[in-house]
């Protein structure tokens, strides 16, 4: 059995879909021109007043800072219930077609937090090449995030603190640090960037691609949106579902979700993917151990070492116990970086704390300098915590279950979240969508997702009024353009055709 004395892993509070994502090679045969989409509607919401000249705007495409692609700019309201008042611009990418555009899927990676420009920028990596001759990728950066008024709420140095202190604190003097910690997080994000703290919701988001969408010219929004995108992509259903055409929701994050059964997922998708990683290292001659709980043993026995003695590493940090489980989270998104994995955890029993450092440091977009590319680790609870508020105070109780339903990951997952400290009081209820009247919905779940565990695909599929559910029974985080033909090819249809699979299910095999 596993050793529950020993600490568990740790995974920030939501996971993000790998921007650079492994190529696919799918291709219908033969090649299918697009068929059944419609053109604009620059019209506002039925029943809204005010947003119309946002609605109305012309977005001009200009160079990019990626270096590729074309770039413009949406105005949009700080308030949609006071669109009069304070704008804020939204980046906007996009990758033409390579031959006639018929459409403009909006594309978003995850996070919350991720980039869509990014995104966007790599779309031959991240659609088909089908998809690219006959579709513009559009990517943005939601509200808050990136290049769009990026929350703010730690200097560099001291958002190097954060994911380097101790992931499971289980002593008063731990506790109160790390309550301490959370509390100035919040606090800074309050301070640092205003108004637009209490206007970053998935929400204000979801309106904010519908007015992108009569911008580009689309009468019904085409999307793909990956794990917490995918709540990104149910929540504009819901608020348009006269408008919500071709979506693509792969590694589902429910909106119904509660905080406690988010936790309670995650921690069970990722102790998954953990044995799944353990069982793989065993079978190819593992320098780990010889059985999947001696791996995970010696794993959590250097998380324990961490904590007491970190590591010296590169680029200006420590491997601590939290940067080390960001390293650890990072590899398990994607079992290409498996064997990476396991060079690292060998490095770091050498006493070379660099390679799982750096694992860490590319899961929270941190360079060898000490510059964060992204604003990933801010933007994560500011969309986070106003969007699933936390319900009660008992949190022993909450780590209890989440202990007994996850043992390796459970503890650490339950133990830490600067939602209770928040001070921005919350904008949603968790909630199901049934998205009545919105085109059919293509919903995508792997069978060992880590982040996004395969449940709740299914939950959200048998939640929507129409929608078609395509299992992935593989490893891994997310699905479309992973090495999955047949995934591969069911979404290409999808967006080409409007066509589901036949009979609302699809099971593909690795």
């Amino acid at each position: 059995m596993i050793r529950r004395t020993h600490r568990p892993l740790r995974v920030p509070a939501a996971a993000v879909a790998l921007l650079l994502p492994l190529s696919g090679c799918s291709l219908l045969e033969p090649d299918i021109a697009p068929t059944g989409l419609s053109t604009g509607d620059k019209r506002p919401p039925e029943g809204t007043t005010g947003p119309e000249p946002f609605y109305e705007q012309a977005l001009q495409w200009g160079d990019c800072d990626t270096g590729s692609g074309e770039c413009a700019k949406l105005t949009v309201p700080v308030d949609y219930d006071d669109p009069g008042g304070t704008t804020i611009e939204i980046a906007v990418l996009r990758m033409p077609a390579k031959k006639q555009a018929a459409g403009s899927p909006v594309v978003n990676p995850g996070g919350p937090g991720g980039s869509g420009v990014d995104y966007a920028a790599a779309a031959d990596n991240i659609v088909s090449p089908q998809i690219r001759r006959y579709f513009d990728v559009v990517g943005f950066d939601p509200r808050g995030v990136g290049r769009s008024a990026p929350i703010d709420c730690l200097s560099d140095s001291d958002t190097d603190a954060y994911p380097a202190k101790d992931p499971t604190p289980d002593t008063t003097e731990e506790w109160a640090t790390d309550n301490a910690q959370q509390k100035s997080f919040g606090r800074g994000c309050k301070a640092k960037s205003g108004d637009l703290s209490g206007h970053v919701s998935t929400a204000e988001a979801a309106r904010d691609m519908d007015v992108l969408r009569a911008a580009l010219g689309d009468g019904k929004l085409t999307y793909l949106g990956k794990s917490y995108g995918t709540y990104l992509g149910a929540t504009y259903a819901d608020l348009f579902p006269d408008r919500a055409g071709r979506l693509v929701l792969d590694g589902v994050m429910p909106p119904d979700l509660s905080a406690e059964e988010s936790v309670i997922g995650r921690a069970t998708g990722f102790d998954t993917a953990t044995k799944a990683r353990a069982r793989s290292c065993v079978d190819n001659d593992c320098p780990l151990g010889n059985s999947v709980d001696e791996v995970v043993g010696n794993v959590q026995d250097q998380l324990v070492q961490l904590d007491q003695n970190p590591l010296p590493a590169s680029a200006g940090i420590e491997l601590t116990e939290g940067w080390a489980t960001y390293g650890i989270a990072q590899a398990l998104y994607d079992r290409g970086m498996w064997s990476q994995l396991t060079d690292a955890l060998v490095s770091a029993q050498d006493g070379d704390g660099s390679p799982l450092a750096q694992l860490g440091r590319a899961y929270a977009g941190r360079d060898a300098n000490g510059r964060y590319a992204t604003n990933l680790l801010e933007a994560l609870p500011a969309v986070n915590c106003p969007d699933r508020p936390e319900e009660g105070d008992d949190q022993q109780a909450l780590i209890d279950k989440a202990v007994a339903a996850a043992p390796i990951w459970g503890r650490a997952l339950a133990s830490e979240s600067p939602c209770p400290q928040w001070p921005i009081d919350a904008t949603n209820t968790p909630h199901k969508i049934a998205a009545k009247g919105a085109d059919p919905i293509l919903v995508v779940g792997t069978t060992r997702d880590p982040a996004t565990p395969y449940g709740w695909a299914v939950r959200l599929h048998e939640q929507l009024a129409d929608s078609a559910l395509v299992t992935h029974e593989g490893d891994g985080h997310t699905a479309y353009m992973r090495q999955n033909d047949c995934v591969d090819k069911a979404v290409d249809q999808y967006w080409l055709t409007g066509k589901t699979p036949e009979g609302g299910e699809l099971t593909c095999s690795e």
